[in-house]
């Protein structure tokens, strides 16, 4: 888990650096950005979300249940790892629906959900021991 851990933090860095290079390479334009693709964009966004939480009950909360019961189980402990990169790397996609809309010409206000959400999101699904490793 402490690689997962690692990856974790290395993509909450990158987000910050999705930012960064959207402010650096932000293009006005002289016409409005469609605000079709801001709705097509953000519909995407609302179904990765939708599925980081299938993904985790899928892969994660299952494979923490046998690893609370049974530690030494590789194959769950594959699983959840897995389930832990799937779920970061859809928060990280999130945030990068932020840098391209910013890209396109999208004000950074518009985009800031997208980079908050992917944020937020990759803070709050933490790694964590199951029960019994923690000793409890």
């Amino acid at each position: 888990m402490k690689i997962v851990e690692i990856l974790r933090i290395a993509m909450l860095g990158s987000i910050v650096l999705f930012v960064l290079v959207g402010e650096i390479a932000a293009r006005t334009l002289a016409v409005a950005p469609a605000s079709d693709l801001y709705f097509a964009i953000t519909l995407v966004a609302i179904v990765v979300v939708v599925m980081i939480s299938a993904v985790r009950r899928w892969f994660v909360l299952k494979a923490e249940a046998t690893l609370a019961v049974q530690p030494a189980d590789a194959a769950a402990l594959a699983r959840c790892s897995a389930g832990y990169i799937v779920t970061y790397a859809m928060c990280e996609a999130v945030a990068l629906f932020g840098l391209v809309l910013r890209l396109n010409g999208f004000t950074l206000s518009q985009v800031a959900p997208f980079y908050a959400i992917g944020l937020v999101l990759m803070l709050f699904f933490a790694p964590h021991r199951p029960l019994n490793e923690m000793g409890r």
